[in-house]
């Protein structure tokens, strides 16, 4: 039986700092305001923030990019 004090544990990856979007890019890659942004996120319509640090949010790029390929598009 091994020794559970032994087991080997990858190391968690570092997220690349330009895959994290702080709010003025998500409001501009989406065209939408602070308030409503929030709004979606309290209705579970929007990827949630993640905490950076104690007083700082972004949202992960590839989520804001899947929200936005998942939104229909306006008739031309």
């Amino acid at each position: 039986m091994s020794d559970p004090r032994l087991r080997v544990t990858a190391p968690e990856p570092t997220p690349d700092p330009s895959d994290t979007l702080r709010l003025p890019k998500v409001r501009q890659r989406t065209g939408l305001g602070r308030s409503t942004i929030y709004r979606l996120i309290a209705q579970g319509q929007f990827p949630c923030a993640v905490q950076l640090t104690p007083r700082a949010v972004g949202w992960h790029k590839a989520d804001i990019d899947a929200w936005l390929a998942a939104r229909p598009r306006a008739a031309q």
